[in-house]
């Protein structure tokens, strides 16, 4: 058992043995040709593979370009009997099995012989095989050639040279890759000869071309000139009417901002004097409910005063009743017995409260007279203010209107309870009333608002004003405009 593996163990030893010593891997510009145990050998381009020590042999093939210079090593006479030195270049290389190609004429026989020519063979030594071949071939064709064709087709002679020598090349298993013509020389420099005459043909050729080229080059600038000059104008002709358009436009839009800017101002001032008349409308309705508010505070506060004096009156009227009551019955049977002296005096009393009475309702028709002159110029005042007004709104004539019926109003309550203090005053001159009969305290106070009622009737028709038809017109005139605003709300 143990010799077993001994023997395994060796048999392997031996196989890593002989792959480290046999494994070999080729470069891609060079071929390993591993012959030995069988017929064909095995070819390793760029790759790797096993040589088996002892058994096999390991070969190499170069693959790369190889340059080989081609000289003539002398004059070679050409076509037309002209000793020429010529020296090129070529480009060769191995044929491979890659290179096997009907199209191209390669074959299989090719690549073995270039494995059995060239194997393990230097590229100096490589070269020096092939120089002769290929200095052959170039002499033969130079045969052929002119020196003239020689310097003027440089490339069709070296053609010539890769094809002619490619079929001998075929042979030794050799593609010609190129074939360059490097140099040309002459025995007798009829190159230089040929330049000169070349030389002069060309000067004038270049002469000849380049007076026809000054020739087309006058024509042309003459005819771009003239082109340019009809550019020129038709440019200026499209700028001008252009620019003429553009005046036309200019003043069209400004035509139309003209008018644009002067309906806008036009609006403008529409605006502003409806604003205008909207504020002044505002401005007089606002003024006429003030004053209204004023007459109606007025009236109220006269009616108050009013209503204030007839209460005063008549407790003061009732506070006498009851005291001269109580007087009178406690000293009725004195009173008695003085009652015709008293009558008499009493009498004499009225007569002289009559006179004063007169004095004062002459005094207070003066008065009257007076507060009507001062209305009605206060009036006629203000029916000229509402006059001149008038012709701006409407409502600010109403107003004035209604402020001469206000005035008046106002005068005639201020008046009012001057008139009834008045009417009144005389009774502060009595210290005793003895009033007979049932209702006389209330004869009393009726008589004095009589008094007071006489008064407005002698202003009614002294003036021509009637106090209470304008009182009730000022009243009704309210109310319907409080039943206007009240629908408003609605």
């Amino acid at each position: 058992m143990n010799i077993f593996i001994i023997g395994v163990i060796g048999v392997v030893v031996l196989l890593l043995i002989i792959l480290m010593t046999g494994y070999v891997k080729a470069p891609t510009d060079r071929a390993y040709i591993i012959s030995g145990l069988k017929k064909e050998p095995k070819v390793l381009i760029g790759r790797a593979g096993i040589k088996i020590p002892f058994l096999e042999r390991k070969d190499e093939l170069i693959l790369r370009q190889i340059s080989i210079d081609i000289k003539t090593n002398g004059f070679i006479p050409t076509k037309d009997f002209i000793g020429v030195d010529i020296d090129a270049v070529a480009k060769v290389r191995v044929l491979t099995k890659s290179d096997i190609s009907e199209e191209r004429g390669l074959t299989e026989h090719m690549v073995r012989a270039a494995m059995k020519n060239f194997l393990n063979m230097k590229e100096e030594d490589i070269s020096f095989a092939l120089t002769d071949s290929l200095q052959g071939n170039m002499r033969e064709i130079i045969g052929t050639q002119s020196l003239k064709d020689l310097c003027s087709n440089r490339k069709a002679f070296g053609d010539e040279v890769q094809e002619k020598a490619q079929k001998d090349m075929n042979a030794l298993g050799i593609w010609i890759e190129s074939c360059n013509i490097q140099r040309i020389e002459d025995e007798n420099n009829l190159i230089n000869a040929l330049g000169q005459d070349n030389m002069s043909q060309i000067q004038k050729d270049a002469s000849i071309a380049k007076a026809q080229a000054d020739r087309d080059v006058a024509v042309a600038q003459a005819e771009a000139q003239k082109l340019a000059n009809d550019a020129e104008v038709l440019a200026q002709t499209d700028i001008a009417q252009k620019q003429n358009e553009l005046k036309i436009k200019q003043a069209e839009l400004k035509k139309e901002a003209d008018i644009k800017e002067a309906e806008a101002d036009a609006a403008y001032k529409i605006q502003e004097e409806a604003q205008r008349k909207t504020i002044e409308i505002t401005k007089t309705e606002a003024d006429i409910a003030r004053q209204e508010k004023e007459i109606e505070l007025k009236r109220k506060e006269a009616e108050a005063r009013e209503q204030e004096l007839s209460a005063t009156v008549r407790k003061q009227a009732d506070a006498d009743k009851y005291r001269r009551q109580q007087e009178a019955e406690a000293k009725l049977i004195e009173r008695q017995k003085a009652a015709e002296a008293e009558r008499y005096e009493q009498e004499k009393e009225a007569e002289a409260l009559k006179i004063s009475a007169d004095a004062k309702k002459y005094q207070a028709e003066q008065e009257a007279a007076a507060i009507r002159a001062k209305g009605l110029a206060e009036a006629e005042a203000i029916k000229a203010k509402g006059v001149a007004e008038a012709e701006a709104t409407e409502k600010k004539a109403e107003a004035m209107a209604k402020m001469q019926e206000a005035a008046v109003l106002e005068m005639y309550f201020k008046v009012l309870p001057e008139i009834a203090a008045s009417v009144a005053k005389p009774l502060e001159n009595i210290s005793n009333i003895t009033m007979y009969g049932e209702g006389n305290t209330a004869k009393l106070v009726e008589d004095i608002t009589k008094a007071t009622t006489q008064v407005s009737e002698g202003l009614t028709s002294g003036l021509g004003f009637d106090i209470k038809s304008l009182l009730s017109g000022v009243t009704k005139k309210e109310s319907e405009t409080e039943k206007d605003s009240y629908k408003e709300v609605e």
